[in-house]
């Protein structure tokens, strides 16, 4: 097994030899199916957990990570502010993929830091921030790295995604074994798979958040473009650049 270096005991950016063998990953899997990088992701790089929000295309991934070991470990923020078919699609969805290592995360401090769940009114940032993103590095601090559904396609943030990446300041590796694919090979593993949808999409829903920042998407639109809509804001802030949230229309360098 391929170990990661360790961050520094400051939580400095993690060393060279982590961005070298994150180098050495991207080369080995470059020409690899998505299922094989996810599979080399477990066996080749520490201890490694699927991050899901069991969204609208996260039961690709998730029917992925069973077949190859349904004792992987999911994790699963929960805002207390999703909707209320998301909740029901996380738990239909576990249960049959056989997921037995589902782990649902909550902030610890939603009651005294946001009590009446109005911070959302002022400050997305920094609901996204107490509701999910710390929450959840958190729960990965025992982790050498992180798989999400990220792809290319997404947006303009995303388009140079490779399959391994260094995330900033934590010396842990995100692994996108999704990153080169188009929304026809989600479409197509879906139905080869028979997977089940998550309800929202037939009701216009391409992707799907927290309810209160979540709209439905009109024909011809940017599938995220329900997402924060009208804000200068495309990511919650788990997933950062250079230390900064990446923001529609912000160069990520």
């Amino acid at each position: 097994m391929l170990k990661l270096a360790e961050s520094s005991p400051n939580g400095a950016a993690p060393d060279t030899a982590l961005a070298g063998k994150v180098e050495m990953l991207n080369a080995r899997y470059r020409h690899h199916s998505a299922t094989a990088v996810m599979q080399g992701a477990l066996q080749d790089a520490g201890q490694i957990a699927l991050v899901s929000s069991f969204g609208a295309e996260s039961v690709v991934l998730l029917h992925m990570a069973a077949v190859i070991d349904p004792a992987v470990p999911v994790l699963f923020v929960d805002t207390e502010l999703l909707f209320t078919e998301t909740l029901v699609y996380q738990q239909e969805v576990s249960e049959r993929l056989g997921l037995r290592n589902v782990q649902v995360i909550r902030a610890k401090d939603i009651a005294e830091k946001d009590p009446y769940g109005a911070l959302r009114f002022s400050d997305t940032d920094a609901c996204c921030h107490l509701r999910k993103t710390v929450p959840l590095q958190n729960a990965l601090s025992g982790y050498d790295g992180w798989i999400t559904g990220r792809k290319r396609f997404q947006s303009g943030s995303r388009a140079a995604l490779d399959f391994f990446e260094v995330e900033d300041g934590t010396g842990r590796i995100k692994v996108n074994p999704l990153a080169h694919w188009a929304p026809e090979d989600v479409r197509a593993y879906m139905e080869e798979n028979r997977l089940p949808r998550h309800p929202l999409v037939a009701q216009g829903y391409p992707s799907i958040g927290c309810a209160p920042c979540t709209s439905k998407v009109a024909e011809g639109e940017d599938p995220r473009a329900g997402r924060w809509r009208d804000q200068n804001k495309e990511e919650c802030g788990i997933h950062i650049v250079d230390g900064k949230l990446t923001r529609k229309g912000a160069d990520p360098k």
